[in-house]
């Protein structure tokens, strides 16, 4: 008897599970059992951080469904040969693989390697693009070269045809799920033992994907264009995390806004549709440029002369910066392992063009703590904020915080939630409260200096510095 193996990686979901639904079908079609497997990582398993312990708690969240369905994912641990050994070792009548396939940095590599050491075993690997709409090749100009902006990839990112989600009925689901006992058991105890799990009820899984969409289609999406970038207004989907750790699929998310648009068409679904667009891009950007998480994808800056300040990075970390709008989305970023999009935007551009701080400090900031981490899109959010990647902001342009907050948060209704010692300061002075003053300061019940910090910089003096540290570039 001859076994097919279904790898489950970031795609915590029964539908609309690409390499799942191949899995299930070609073990029908052949009437064989199929085993399920997670691969615990040591690299990761050993980096204890909010975004890793959000994600295995929701691996961990998925597992426990799955048994009370009969399927039981067995926990391997090592390196992936390790891993792959041991599975090969427990059941030598391994015939075929199936897994969702990572087309970006070391993912990337791991699976090519995986797929050389089965083919040479005479295992068949069946590996599928599934995390994004469309893969990092399907998406070219005529001549076979990349879009390296994002709007004319847009136009033909749209006119491609998509394909609807797979569904997997009850009955496919009562399959007949191998279960090794000594594995199985050894790789939950793996699982429970991780001590980076978080809050079990905070994890995301299917069900709460489904209803999270669900909401959205019928309460938010409409407006979405209108107030998606007012971080007070709560009008985003909140479906990053999902997508994240692939409780529910971009292309299920896609469907569904596309049948709501048959009955009731709205600017604000267009809107959204372009962010599912943008993860593409990005994900297309970083497999072509698989440097870009080190270096900069524009090469006329990577000898940019970043200033190295440990003081004034931990400041923007821990939300001192006495920038209220800044400080507001780096306390909100810790507390909650999520930030608003538009926030993302003015911190990033803080960090790189008021306090001139190389861009990667942010970046890998922003991996250890954001739940809804995914590399490729933060890489280019990143390069896009400090004016070094592709289809970049312009180093001129330089984001005016006060301006910013005064555009996004007029009343100080965001700033006030995440910065409670601001709370008596009136509008007139929320979003630059150091100009009240003594008396101003005394009513407001906030000394500047005391209650919260002095500006660490003088916007107008860094703006003119980043410009000038870009034209000596040039």
């Amino acid at each position: 008897m001859t076994l097919s193996v279904m790898w489950f990686r970031r795609d915590f979901r029964l539908q609309d599970n690409t390499a799942l639904y191949h899995a299930v079908k070609e073990a029908q079609q052949r009437k064989e059992p199929l085993l399920f497997i997670y691969h615990l990582d040591s690299v990761f398993t050993k980096n204890d951080t909010p975004n890793h312990r959000f994600f295995f708690a929701a691996l961990d969240r998925f597992v426990k469904r799955c048994e009370k369905l009969g399927i039981f994912i067995h926990i391997i641990e090592g390196t992936w040969k390790q891993a792959f050994s041991q599975v090969l070792e427990h059941f030598p009548e391994m015939s075929s693989l199936h897994y969702n396939q990572d087309e970006v940095g070391a993912g990337q590599k791991r699976d090519e390697e995986v797929d050389k050491f089965f083919l040479q075993r005479g295992i068949k690997v069946s590996s599928y693009i599934d995390y994004t709409i469309h893969g990092a090749m399907e998406v070219k100009k005529t001549d076979d070269s990349i879009y390296k902006v994002f709007t004319p990839y847009y136009k033909k990112w749209i006119a491609q045809p998509k394909r609807d989600p797979y569904v997997l009925t009850e009955e496919d689901l009562k399959l007949n799920s191998v279960k090794n006992n000594s594995l199985y058991s050894k790789g939950q105890k793996n699982l429970s033992n991780l001590s980076v799990l978080s809050n079990h009820h905070s994890a995301p899984h299917e069900e709460s994907a489904k209803e999270l969409l669900k909401v959205f289609l019928q309460k938010k999406i409409d407006q979405y264009d209108r107030f998606r970038d007012v971080p007070s207004a709560e009008a985003t989907s909140r479906l990053s995390v999902h997508l994240r750790t692939g409780t529910i699929s971009a292309r299920t998310v896609l469907y569904n806004i596309q049948e709501k648009q048959q009955t009731s068409y709205s600017t604000g679904m267009d809107t959204f549709i372009k962010e599912l667009a943008w993860r593409d891009f990005y994900n297309m950007i970083y497999h072509h440029y698989p440097d870009s998480k080190s270096k900069e994808i524009d090469d006329k800056y990577q000898q940019l002369k970043w200033n190295d300040n440990s003081n004034l990075l931990e400041k923007w970390k821990d939300g001192k910066t006495g920038f209220p709008i800044v400080d507001a989305g780096m306390r909100q970023l810790k507390e909650e392992g999520w930030m608003h999009n538009r926030i993302r935007m003015i911190t990033a551009s803080f960090l790189t063009k008021d306090l001139l701080i190389d861009w990667r400090f942010g970046e890998k900031y922003f991996e250890e703590m954001l739940h809804d981490y995914d590399e490729a899109s933060n890489i280019g959010g990143w390069q896009w904020a400090s004016s070094v990647g592709t289809d970049a902001v312009p180093y001129f342009r330089v984001f005016n915080p006060m301006t910013q907050s005064n555009r996004f948060d007029p009343k100080g209704e965001y700033i006030k939630e995440y910065l409670p010692e601001l709370a008596g300061v009136s509008e007139k002075f929320i979003h630059e409260p150091w100009k009240m003053n003594e008396h101003e300061q005394e009513k407001a019940g906030c000394e500047i200096g005391k209650d919260y910090p002095t500006p660490v910089v003088d916007h107008a003096i860094q703006r003119k510095k980043a410009i000038q540290m870009f034209q000596e570039l040039k």
